[in-house]
């Protein structure tokens, strides 16, 4: 049988979410035998899912595993399977639609790797139970996207000190509130994660804007920021085994 598959993102203007979605396209294509891997964009830039869709229809596949590359479930999820789907019915290739990134225990593994990473980059030499985490994701009104980032959050719990989040819009605690809260609990290091998929504009510029004022207020003395998510092979492996759920279902 021949396989396609189609990442769905939410989208960014910036450039360098495309070359990350590029690159893990490629991995994916390569470590699960697709004929093809393509990206495409529920909003914001083109390509925008009719785009993706055609081009992938274009191709000779029996099957088009859709993936919705959101960390978050919700809304966002629901308005791009449902705008992949309704082109089912205008082909014989078989649509498989997985879930979406989040509520797995790779992103848990990620995120500690993200922090472990962040602190031997500066040389500390802590145990993780004296470590502080601080955790920034996007907000939503969709209370299935709270679930998802308090998942994440329950489990840098076990492993470090104090573990919480903020929000860079939309939900509470703000910014500048969640890293008040931090420095509360007196750390003696504290790890902030940047809790998003790729080098975009909330990344590069959004997050900083509100983070720098709320750090230099704290004046906290050790704090350290982690790479964002961007291209892993822990990411890539979650694409193919959300993949394989459905293609093996069916």
């Amino acid at each position: 049988m021949k396989r396609g598959l189609l990442l769905i993102d939410r989208g960014s203007k910036e450039r360098e979410a495309e070359e990350e979605l590029e690159k893990i396209c490629l991995k994916v294509k390569e470590k699960g035998k697709y004929v093809f891997s393509e990206y495409c964009f529920l909003e914001v830039v083109p390509p925008y899912i009719e785009d993706g869709i055609a081009k992938c229809l274009n191709r000779e596949i029996d099957s088009l595993t859709i993936v919705p590359y959101f960390l978050y479930p919700g809304k966002k999820v629901k308005a791009a399977v449902t705008e992949a789907v309704k082109f089912q019915t205008k082909t014989k290739v078989k649509f498989l639609v997985t879930k979406p990134m989040s509520m797995h225990k790779t992103l848990l593994e990620l995120v500690d790797n993200r922090i472990s990473a962040a602190l031997k980059k500066n040389n500390v030499d802590l145990p993780k139970k004296d470590v502080d985490v601080l955790i920034i994701g996007h907000g939503s009104m969709d209370p299935n996207a709270q679930i998802s980032i308090n998942y994440i959050v329950d489990g840098m719990r076990k492993i470090y000190r104090n573990a919480d989040r903020c929000f860079l819009e939309i939900e509470q605690p703000d910014i500048a509130s969640g890293v008040e809260s931090a420095q509360k609990n007196n750390p003696q290091v504290l790890v902030i994660v940047f809790y998003f998929l790729h080098e975009g504009a909330h990344v590069k510029t959004d997050i900083n804007q509100d983070l720098k004022p709320a750090l230099e207020k704290a004046k906290l003395k050790h704090v350290y920021i982690t790479e964002h998510i961007g291209v892993d092979e822990k990411m890539v492996d979650l694409i193919l085994e959300r993949a394989q759920e459905v293609e093996n279902a069916n």
